[in-house]
Formats: C-alpha cells, structure tokens, sequence
C-alpha cells in the first residue's frame, strides 16, 4: 500500500530515532506516522519519508523493514529535484 506521509520530520531527525537491528514498524508509525511505503513478495518494505528542502526539492529517509516487522537498513538521500 501507498500512503501519503506527514512532514513533520527532518532526515537527521528520524535517523537518530531509527536503529537498525532494534527499531520496529510499530514504533515508526507512533514515531513518524505512515508514509509511502512498498512491499516485497519476500516480507521486506521499503518505507520512504520525505521532508521539504524549498525550491521543490526533497530529502528522503528510506528505511527497509524485514518481515519480522524490524528495521534492517536506512539511508538517508539528498535533495532532489522533482
């Protein structure tokens, strides 16, 4: 499922509160809420988070969950343009 994120978080937020390894699906959604999100026939989901950097652009936050419903990896992308 695809769901349309809040923006109420920076990437240097959420990659101080998001620990691989420790981090679960549960606590994101309490944390950051839902966002866009894919979901692998293998379990795996990649969730991506976006937050505004003017000019159109965005920083993304990408986190994959592994299908225990535990984060497995983050990255954090700069800008972009749209």
């Amino acid at each position: 499922a695809v769901y349309t994120g809040t923006t109420g978080f920076t990437p240097s937020r959420l990659s101080a509160a998001v620990v691989a390894g420790r981090t679960t699906k549960a606590e994101l959604l309490a944390a950051f809420g839902p966002t866009k999100s894919v979901r692998f026939d293998s379990g795996y989901e990649a969730w991506v988070y976006q937050s505004p950097a003017g000019g159109g652009r965005f920083s993304e936050f990408v986190v994959l969950v592994d299908p225990s419903g535990v984060v497995s990896k983050t990255r954090t992308r700069a800008p972009s343009t749209p």
